[in-house]
């Protein structure tokens, strides 16, 4: 009998050297190789953006989709070679003329997976609504035969999240068939602990993120301290502690639902599992 499931991991925001070191070595310690990963990128090169040189690292390690977030177009050779990465999704609710694309298709096991990334509005920068913007890209997805949809949802505020995700699963999954198989909320880089399946869809209100342990929220607790406590400004310093942590969870996806979710929640050493990533920090 043909196995058709899909194992999906889903990491959350990888930040400079540290994550990008710590994922590589993460993916390749692996010995049940998932189906399909997806990873937040958008802090990816020295906290900030991502660079060419780092996406094809990335690349070449095993990641199979990128999404991001409102730090997408911080490093400007982005707009070099955004729009010739067919792995890689910015927020689908910019506005209209926007370089890349919002929604990435892919093939798994002879089924069609989609992932979507959208951003919110709740304490984040101006932005159009995701609501009807995403609602709409769904259904042209279900006409076109995508089987399952993947939301990043780029956001601070966990209401948000959590209405968004169902809203969305009320308005696309049945009891027998979810469409939405999974909805994970990125930015704020802290894990929660909410992993779940509802209406068939896994859920977590944040993936967390992967980066230096020993920091604030991936940079350094100095400058960290200096601009929170005195409101001057002050130019963050990614962490380069070499003890990283890896946030995500794995799911599970049969033809109709997710059948499983679980956190990833580990530490590793970079000083004993490094590659050789000579990219911006």
């Amino acid at each position: 009998m043909v196995n058709d499931n899909i194992k999906l991991i889903f990491l959350g925001d990888i930040t400079g050297r540290q994550g990008r070191t710590a994922v590589m070595s993460y993916i390749d310690s692996l010995e049940e190789k998932p189906d399909f990963v997806i990873a937040n990128i958008e802090n990816a090169s020295h906290g900030f953006g991502l660079t060419k040189k780092n996406y094809e690292q990335l690349r070449e390690a095993g990641v199979n989709c990128f999404t991001s977030g409102n730090h997408i177009w911080d490093k400007k050779d982005i707009f070099e070679y955004i729009d010739d990465a067919k792995d890689l999704v910015r927020p689908i609710n910019y506005p209209e003329g926007t370089k890349g694309t919002g929604t990435q298709i892919f093939e798994i096991k002879g089924q069609k997976l989609a992932v979507i990334n959208a951003l919110g509005r709740v304490f984040m920068p101006p932005i159009d609504s995701p609501w009807q913007v995403v609602t709409d890209e769904i259904k042209k997805l279900q006409e076109n035969g995508v089987e399952h949809i993947i939301i990043d949802f780029h956001a601070e505020a966990t209401a948000e999240k959590i209405c968004f995700s169902k809203y969305l699963a009320h308005t696309f999954n049945t009891e027998n068939n979810a469409l939405i198989k999974g909805f994970f909320g990125t930015h704020t880089h802290v894990q929660t602990a909410d992993e779940q399946i509802y209406e068939g869809m896994g859920y977590i209100t944040d993936a967390g993120f992967c980066g230096a342990v020993d920091s604030v929220i991936g940079m350094e607790f100095e400058t960290s301290l200096r601009r929170l406590s005195t409101s001057l400004p002050e130019r963050y310093e990614i962490s380069e502690n070499p003890i990283a942590q890896i946030n995500g969870v794995e799911v599970l996806i049969d033809r109709t639902k997710t059948t499983q979710i679980k956190r990833i929640n580990i530490t590793v050493n970079n000083k004993e599992k490094e590659r050789g990533d000579s990219g911006e920090g």
